[in-house]
Parts: structure tokens; C-alpha cells; sequence
């Protein structure tokens, strides 16, 4: 048979237990919440930085791309994207870094704010390709659009 007393300390330790299940369970979704809030801000923060680029990013192409004279209004194009094309980007008289241009002639590259020369690294045309003069803005990708001259005539 089992006593009175003991029936009432069970129920005292189940109460007990129920109170530590809560408050745990409180601790934990707590935990959970904070976790949360700092993922977030951790995405957010990196979102913002690219947002906040800093570089150029544009478009080179080369013309003539055809030999004789250009009529106006011809339905022919007069210039063409210079693919894969390789280019040294300078500051102080000294090359910093280079990019490649791809398949449309594009590029986008990530540089610190000052003054930079970019000058085709390959000797493709009769003329030198460049040098093309570029402010960079702190926070800005700034927009670029080069024309090359083939030499073609």
C-alpha cells in the first residue's frame, strides 16, 4: 500500500520536473530567437557591402569591323564586343591588377578608390587599345564604356 506522504512528495516532484521542462523550454526558444536575430543581421550586413562595391564594370568594343566606308544609316553594325580580351589596370605608373573580357566584352572588377589607367595587354590591332582614364568612387561601381580601333580601313 502505498502512504500518503509519499503520494504527495510524487506529485510535489512532478510539479517540480513541470516547472523545470518550462523554464527550460523557455531558455531554449530564447536561444533560438537570439540565433535568429543575429543571422539576420549577419545577412543583412552582407548584402549592404555588395551593394556598397566598389570598382568599375562596363562594356569594350572594337570598330571598324568591316573594311570600306561606313554609309549612314547602314543596317550593317559598326562595332562589335571585344571578347576575351585581357587588360592591365595601373595606378602611379604601376599595374595593380587585370581582367579579361568575356564572351560580350564585358568586365566587372573590384578595385579601392583613386585614379587608374586600363590599357589592352595584347598586341591585337595596329593602334594601342586604350589608355582609357577612370575615376573610382568610394562605394560605386563606376560604369565604363571603351571603344578600341581596329586599324581596319
Amino acid at each position: 500500500m502505498v502512504r500518503p506522504e509519499a503520494l504527495t512528495q510524487m506529485f510535489a516532484q512532478e510539479q517540480n520536473f513541470g516547472r523545470v521542462d518550462i523554464a527550460m523550454s523557455a531558455r531554449v526558444v530564447g536561444l533560438l530567437l537570439m540565433f535568429a536575430v543575429v543571422c539576420v543581421c549577419i545577412i543583412a550586413r552582407g548584402q549592404s557591402n555588395s551593394d556598397s562595391a566598389t570598382g568599375i564594370k562596363g562594356v569594350i568594343t572594337v570598330s571598324p569591323i568591316r573594311p570600306g566606308p561606313v554609309t549612314k544609316g547602314s543596317e550593317f553594325p559598326t562595332a562589335a564586343p571585344l571578347p576575351n580580351a585581357t587588360f592591365h589596370v595601373s595606378s602611379d605608373e604601376k599595374v595593380v591588377t587585370k581582367f579579361t573580357t568575356d564572351t560580350n566584352g564585358r568586365f566587372q572588377i573590384s578595385l579601392k578608390p583613386g585614379h587608374y589607367v586600363v590599357v589592352l595587354a595584347e598586341d591585337r590591332f595596329p593602334k594601342p587599345c586604350g589608355p582609357f582614364q577612370i575615376d573610382v568612387e568610394s562605394g560605386k561601381m563606376t560604369e565604363a564604356e571603351w571603344r578600341c580601333d581596329s586599324g581596319m580601313r
